[in-house]
């Protein structure tokens, strides 16, 4: 598919961005007011040395004035039993923290049960069109050893296949039609 109006290439750039398979991650910080957060999939390591990532987070959104205000953000990657986050994080509910469960190890919030995380000291602040690019540096993470990650592609949640669970799957739907 292709463009020629602003219109059409808006559509035809969310098209095709959502054919780019993404991890699901909750962005959060701290406010005086309690925690704030929201769903992202933009984010991307940036740097080794310094240990760098970004994320990008709406202009509109509460969390990208909050983020800039303290200054630190965390970065939960989600796993697969997480859609529920990924989309109450995703809304404008107004407790988007109400039976989270949260790690006790930082001081800044990390989702409990998250296959990996980043808790960052905000290093940059960049204007990116309709949207705040926060260069993040590392100041501790950690991952899971098995993870089995939420991933979103073409607007749908879904997760990565063990290959040997899927044969066997597959030759179950063939047996099973065969019948």
């Amino acid at each position: 598919m292709s463009a020629s109006t602003a219109e059409e290439m808006r559509a035809a750039f969310r098209g095709a961005m959502a054919r780019f398979t993404t991890g699901v991650t909750i962005v959060t910080t701290r406010t005086p007011n309690g925690p704030a957060g929201m769903t992202a999939s933009a984010v991307a390591s940036v740097s080794l040395d310094p240990l760098l990532l970004l994320v990008c987070v709406g202009n509109t959104l509460a969390t990208r004035d909050a983020i800039s205000a303290s200054g630190v953000f965390a970065v939960s990657v989600l796993s697969r039993d997480q859609e529920r986050h990924a989309l109450r994080f995703a809304s404008r509910c107004d407790d988007k923290f109400a039976g989270v469960g949260l790690r006790a190890d930082h001081d800044i919030p990390v989702v409990a049960g998250s296959v990996a995380h980043f808790a960052c000291n905000v290093h940059e602040e960049i204007a990116g069109g309709d949207h705040t690019i926060f260069i993040g540096e590392v100041l501790s993470c950690g991952y899971s050893v098995d993870p089995d990650p939420l991933v979103h592609f073409g607007g749908k949640f879904g997760s990565l296949c063990d290959p040997r669970s899927h044969a066997q799957l597959a030759f179950d739907w063939q047996l099973a039609s065969s019948v």
